[in-house]
């Protein structure tokens, strides 16, 4: 926590009163209103709270109904998707079987569930509408009936009625199953109810959100949740609406130039095609709130609650009254305020109708916007749980809205000031969805629904109050300080900025640290946020990085800013540990996650010479709030620190040859470099394994011993015995299994291993070794001991690694007593730290060699080093290891693009603290310039002063304390491009140990083959700058390239935590395990059903829904159902460009996909125009040389060759066999495909000779890879004949032709077009899909075989690798889920899917 606690400590000097006065005034907004905080659903039988507590959660009462979509496409968007919960009861109820001990208890709730939750039919009546029937759900709220209404064509315009049943009005937060006489076929009538002011305003922001809904400028600005999606666009509309009209299709598959193999250009237009045809038709000039509101007393006193304004698009202008019973035009001017109405009168309930009689424009172009609004694709309309921000953005035309700018100004907080009731509480609210009960399925869908849907909520706020913070707009709680010190709290909101103001980090690196502090914080978070142990509370977090400031968001502990700190912390140090105090209560409910984190149990000595017993760092404060609960905060050591980035010094230690033959330690900027924690767990994994193998390997010699002895008194027991080879030599894969189990319990249960548990382990393994019970009690506790002390255990007789986060930490006394132990600790800190360097790097460059998942570009790069547990300090480590294999050279280039975007990212965040607002544009445009452009101009122009002001010195004194930047800075300007270039290296050196080999952007682009265009995308991605959308010419050596006018924004950067969906993950990793198993038809219905989990908890859009649908999409491929393929495809493209970016590597993957599921189904342009896109988006990220580019130019070569575009696609038939040849090598099988498909287009060109060559090179690998009987070679040698063949009959009718003679013509190439089916087959190869032919009969005796197997060896594991090839080889789906640590994606990724 960026010291909260400290707040009272800080700006007590002369700031009290000011923090009192806070503290007080947070207290009577904040936790007065404890019940703000609860998830509508958990409220439902209250009164009028309910009431409140939805404002919060449900609606924003359609005020902000694009923004809350979460809630909303539950029913009124994705209907279908969601409706299926019943099933998911079902299915839980199987899962909570082997979860819970209760398990038949739990099956009947889960019952009662799925026998309740039934779909049926009702009739709805509108006014003025023929009736109609919807579909809904027994479980559904009446709330989401009108929220379906809201958003259909024909009564979206109705925001202000009831629905009712027989008379009888329908309870919104009721669910539908507790209403009397609600059957199938019932009719549910829609009633116009009289306005409010409120109802009124809602209204007509409805009516603004209507008229805007195809407006792009909300995802192009960043804000409501919106965001891009180009899939239609590219694809000329729905491909599935394409399908259902079966037209016979006019195949036109020229590529464009830019996206040609060897084309040097890289336009940016191309990335967001078509934008302003996407703007629906307008509407009204202008509709805004009249200057004559509020109405006067006598108006009110007749039902006028407001007046509105509206320009039409016939220029005829209007004030209109909004009235209890509707809406009228006036006679008022704007002049003459006249309230009576206007001739002819019309009152109409919706404003929509009323515009709609008085302008015929209105009328028509409002239908139309409403049908090109509903034809949208759902997804397109779904606001995302979290802002996605694009980098890049065409010229917005910035139009008259009204609403906007009130918004803009009147409203402080944003939506949260609809909710009746004060701001939220975040902090109640947080906490107690956490607390909301989870024990069957329903109730944990429920709390995890609230917890992920309170916490997107959080995330926004912070956000957004952040960059208010950093704009100046939030006054300090101690504004006597300096600006770096300030504090604030805005909307019950703590912020505080990233540097060390009070030396409190001098000792560990001063800024630096204070810099990267909050960031471990957060990862000290999301451990325990996963961890998840009850009564053990943590802050919500949010780290923003903006404008080169960094801020902490946290919720506020109660009471914490009314006590002095001393008094405050009850467990743990606020001065890194000379004082430190410590609560059994505290130690008690750490000691759970303590275990799962393997975190240590500790004493460290205080200032009193006492020593305290901690399981936590010493940083780590508990403080008990006012409302009861036990929180932790300043997490920033949760793990052990990294040895490797310490000073000797400091540590005391030695490091390993092998680390030091590498350059560490490393003297790093900071002395909070930690280990990652899917680096502690592999650590563990690897030590636990070699634990059990040596225990193994003991005991196998002590039965062989025993063998001897018993064959030397029994001649004859011992020939039975070697006669019996099972019994005497142990079983590799026996031992293996045994292994296992424990291992899984280890990993189940966070390695509680009690003494004679590891007994009982031993006692398994020579059971397993000796096929019979022994009784070795002595020798059996000796080994362990042995075993234990191998493997740096720190207990004598069990296996029990933990690590002591304050091992090194300075400004901690050990106790004497504990040295031995202490020496222990520090041992293995270093261990773990050189496990990371000899074996985690080397095995990540090992396992990147078979190219199964290739990142594309830096973000995906760092994900696969995340995963092994391998920092982005080590990113020089680990590209100085790639340069030594060329075969990953394209991985080399993307880690020194990395590389260069960190490092430049760091300057530039010291650039920006130094820039005057007005200067903004002309300083990103300037720092761009000197980092990308050829151009070397020293100096920028500075910006022309659009105001000269007359009297400057007046204005500085009036400007002397503006908030965080200097008063008419112009430091920047002196940047000049070899001063950035040599900055470049010195923080390249510095942060990464890695030396940088030039001296300026265009040495290093052609030493590394690196292109300018990535550089700048990522640069613009990890900053948060936005561009105009143009081609910038960054090789022009006369002018510079961007100009203060292309920077059009910068954006918020944000980190936080991701709540997870637990059972949604348990059934989609058991569902993958069947898919590896070959069970296909279970593993999908496993897989549909985590698809309806994640809907319940996330809502409709969300990555791993991206991932789930993805998965769903290549199963129904796999099981020839290519329609359904096509439908959960399109899903998952849309989802991936609204959730991840446009041009995000998962997006990129997911379009590839698409094109090969709409090929199967016949739509060959459309599967064309998918694959230039996807090349397109690679050729921007990464370029040309890419491993997955040589499966993208596969694709697109096979599929204009069916077209019988030979020779486009020869073009990138040859590509692809280049990068096949450079990145797999002379004898790699897809070398061989590839010089296969080479062959088949030069023939149909007529060029058999060179056809022959390459057909030669495949028979040649085949040959040698798979031998001669093989009938790929076979294939091949066929191949050769004919082609052979053809050769000679070409070469006599040519010879032929030279002799002379007459009559002599060259015959017509016998050209046979590939079928279309040959054609799919040939792409499901190369896209590693392939299908065995095998026999029900075979299906059943190998799922016999493979159920006994199981049985014997008491483990899923090892059954399921040979699953796999035998009934389906699928490469994809078989990729194993990682196992669920809190930091391990939940799904997997798209890379994993080939």
């Amino acid at each position: 926590m960026a010291r909260i606690t400290a707040t009272k400590d800080e700006a007590c000097n002369g700031t009290s009163r000011q923090e009192d006065a806070a503290g007080d005034i947070l207290n009577e907004k904040g936790t007065t209103n404890p019940s703000n905080g609860l998830d509508p659903a958990t409220m439902k039988a209250d009164g009028p709270e309910k009431e409140q507590v939805n404002g919060a959660e449900k609606e924003r009462d359609g005020m902000e109904r694009e923004r809350d979509g979460a809630e909303k496409e539950r029913d009124g968007v994705e209907k279908a998707e969601l409706e299926d919960t019943k099933e998911s009861e079902k299915q839980g109820g199987d899962a909570e079987k082997d979860t819970d001990k209760d398990g038949k208890k739990d099956d009947k709730d889960q019952e009662v569930v799925f026998i309740q939750d039934v779909g049926f039919t009702v009739k709805m009546y509108a006014p003025g509408l023929e009736p109609f029937d919807i579909q809904v759900s027994s479980m559904e709220l009446v709330q989401e009936i009108h929220q379906l209404l809201m958003d259909r064509e024909d009564t979206c315009h109705r925001t202000c009625f009831s629905l009712q049943l027989d008379g009888n009005t329908l309870d919104n937060f009721a669910e539908l199953k507790t209403i009397e006489g609600l059957k199938d076929g019932s009719i549910i009538r829609v009633v116009e109810e009289p306005y409010t002011v409120r109802e009124a305003r809602i209204h007509v922001r409805h009516v603004r959100d209507l008229l805007k809904s195809m407006d792009p400028a909300d995802a192009f600005n960043g804000v409501d949740c919106a965001s891009l999606a180009f899939l239609n666009t590219v694809t000329n509309g729905d491909i599935l609406a394409e399908k259902k009209k079966a037209r016979p299709e006019s195949v036109d598959c020229t590529p464009p130039d830019y996206i040609m193999p060897g084309c040097r250009e890289r336009p940016l237009l191309p990335l967001q095609p078509h934008v302003k045809e996407q703007t629906g038709p307008q509407c009204l000039k202008v509709l805004t709130t009249s200057g004559w509101n509020p109405p006067p007393g006598p108006r009110r006193m007749r039902g006028d609650l407001l007046y509105l304004y509206a320009v039409t698009m016939e220029d005829k202008r209007y004030h209109i009254t909004a009235s209890t019973r509707g809406f009228f035009v006036n006679q008022s001017t704007d002049e003459e305020f006249s309230p009576k109405p206007a001739s002819p009168n019309y009152l109409c309930h919706s404003l929509i109708d009323l515009i709609g009689q008085i302008s015929p424009v209105f009328k028509r172009n409002v239908s139309q916007l409403q049908k090109r609004r509903t034809a949208r694709h759902p997804f397109e309309r779904v606001a995302t749980p979290y802002q996605v921000y694009t980098w890049a953005a065409p010229p917005l035309e910035h139009t008259l809205d009204a609403i906007r700018a009130e918004d803009a100004f009147s409203s402080k907080l944003g939506y949260e000031e609809h909710i009746p009731g004060q701001t939220r509480d975040w902090n109640e609210e947080l906490q107690t969805t956490r607390e909301l009960p989870r024990k069957n399925l329903p109730e944990r869908l429920l709390r995890e629904r609230a917890i992920f849907k309170v916490h997107s909520d959080f995330v926004s706020a912070a956000t957004r109050g952040a960059v208010a913070v950093i704009d100046g707009n939030v006054m300090a709680i101690n504004p006597g300080e300096d600006a770096k010190m300030q504090m604030f709290i805005w909307n019950n909101i703590f912020f505080s900025l990233g540097f060390d103001v009070r030396d409190h980090y001098k000792e560990l690196g001063g800024d630096a640290a204070a810099f990267v502090a909050p960031r471990n914080d957060l990862q000290g978070v999301k451990v325990y946020s996963a961890v998840d142990t009850e009564h053990l509370y943590t802050l919500g977090t949010v780290v923003v990085d903006y404008r080169g400031y960094r801020v902490t968001a946290q919720s506020i502990i109660p009471g914490i800013l009314e006590r002095e700190q001393e008094q405050s912390v009850v467990y743990g140090s606020i001065d890194f540990g000379s004082t430190v105090v410590s609560n059994s209560k505290y130690l008690e409910l750490l000691s759970k996650p303590g275990q799962q984190l393997k975190i240590a149990t500790h004493k460290v000595v205080n200032d009193k010479g006492e020593e305290v017993e901690l399981c936590s760092s010493v940083e780590c404060k508990g403080i008990i709030g006012n409302d009861g609960r036990h929180y932790i905060l300043d997490l920033l050591r949760t793990f052990p620190p990294d040895v490797n980035f310490l000073p000797p010094e400091t540590t005391g230690l030695e490091l390993s040859k092998e680390a030091r033959a590498l350059g560490f330690p490393v003297r790093h900027k900071h002395k909070l470099a930690c280990l990652r924690q899917e680096l502690i767990d592999a650590f563990v994994e690897s030590r636990y394994m070699a634990f059990i193998k040596f225990a193994a390997s003991q005991l196998q010699q002590i039965g062989e011993k025993k063998k001897a002895q018993e064959a030397a008194s029994k001649p004859a027991i011992g020939e039975a015995a070697s006669a019996d080879p099972a019994a005497s030599a142990p079983d590799p894969d026996t031992a293996a299994a045994s292994a296992d189990t424990p291992a899984d319990a280890g990993a189940t249960d966070a390695n509680k291993l009690q003494t004679d548990e590891a007994k009982r382990i031993v006692e398994d393994i020579t059971d397993s070794i000796t096929g019979e019970k022994k009784e070795m009690e002595e020798s059996s506790v000796d080994i362990v001991r042995r075993a234990a002390a191998a493997v740096g255990s720190l207990k004598p007789a069990e296996f029990e690694l933990r690590f002591n986060p304050d091992a090194f930490s300075p400004g901690v006394r050990h106790p004497e007593s504990a040295a031995d132990a202490l020496r222990a600790q520090r041992a293995l800190v270093r261990d773990a730290a050189d496990f990371l360097l000899t074996v985690q790097i080397p095995g990540f460059v090992r396992d990147c060699l078979d190219h199964s998942s290739a990142p594309l570009d830096g973000s995906t790069l760092v994900e696969a080093l995340h995963t092994r547990g391998i920092s982005v300090r080590y990113l020089g480590t680990v590209t100085d290891m790639l340069a030594k294999v060329p075969k990953l050279s394209y991985l080399h280039r993307i880690a020194v693009g990395e590389l260069l975007t960190r490092s430049v990212k760091h300057l530039f965040t010291t650039y920006m603290q130094g820039v005057d607002m007005m200067c903004l544009s002309a300083s990103v445009s300037h720092f761009l310039n000197a980092y990308l452009s050829s151009c070397q101009q020293a100096h920028p122009p500075l910006p022309a002063d659009e105001l000269n002001p007359k009297n400057s010195k007046r204005k500085n004194k009036r400007r002397a304390r503006r908030p965080l930047t200097a008063p008419e800075s112009t430091d920047w300007a002196l940047l000049t491009p070899r001063g950035l270039w040599a900055q470049i290296r010195d923080e390249l050196l510095n942060y990464f140990n890695w030396q940088l080999g030039a001296d300026s952007v265009d040495a290093t682009v052609a030493k590394y083959k690196l292109q300018k265009v990535s550089l700048f995308r990522s640069f613009c991605v990890a900053t948060g700058v936005q561009l105009l959308l143009r081609d910038y010419n960054m090789d022009a050596r006369s002018r510079p390239c961007f100009s203060e006018e292309d920077v059009l924004n910068i954006f918020p950067v944000t980190k936080h935590i991701n709540p997870r969906a637990s059972d949604a993950y348990t059934f989609y990793t058991t569902g993958q395990t069947k898919i590896q198993q070959g069970y296909l038809k279970e593993g999908h219905e496993l897989i549909t059903e985590a698809l309806n989990l994640l809907n319940s908890v996330y809502g409709a859009m969300h990555p791993e829904i991206a991932q789930c649908l993805r998965m769903l999409a290549r199963l129904n491929y796999i099981m020839g159902d290519h329609q359904e393929a096509l439908q959960y495809q399109q899903k998952a493209v849309l989802m991936s460009e609204r959730v991840n970016g446009i041009d995000h590597p998962y997006t990129i993957a997911e379009y590839t996909h698409l094109a090969l599921y709409c090929f199967a189904n016949g739509q060959v342009t459309t599967s064309l125009k998918l694959l230039y896109r996807a090349r397109y988006l690679m050729l921007l990220v990464c370029g040309e040389d890419h491993p997955e580019m040589a499966l993208l130019d596969s694709n697109i070569g096979l599929i204009l060759h069916a077209v019988g575009e030979y020779s486009l696609s020869l073009q990138f038939m040859e590509h692809a066999l280049r990068l096949n040849r450079e990145y797999h090598g002379e004898r790699s099988l897809k070398l061989a495909v590839a010089h296969h498909l080479v062959a088949r287009t030069q023939s149909c060109l007529g060029d058999f000779r060179a056809a022959l060559q390459n057909e030669k090179e495949t028979f040649a690998i085949y040959k040698q890879q798979l031998g001669e009987e093989h009938e790929k070679t076979k294939e091949s040698s066929e191949c050769l004949r004919h082609l052979t063949q053809q050769a000679v009959v070409l070469q006599k009718k040519m010879n032929h032709i030279y002799s002379g003679k007459a009559g002599a013509a060259l015959p017509p190439i016998q050209i046979q077009s590939p079928s279309m089916g040959s054609v799919l087959d040939m792409l499901n190869i190369i896209n590693g899909i392939l299908f065995v032919q095998i026999s029900q009969q075979d299906i059943e005796n190998f799922k016999a075989e493979f159920e006994k197997r199981t049985q014997q060896l008491q483990s899923v594991k090892s059954g399921a690798g040979g699953g796999a090839a035998t009934v389906t080889a699928i490469e994809a789906p078989a990729a194993a889920a990682p196992a669920p640590s809190s930091s391990s994606p939940p799904l997997s990724s798209p890379e994993g899917s080939r």
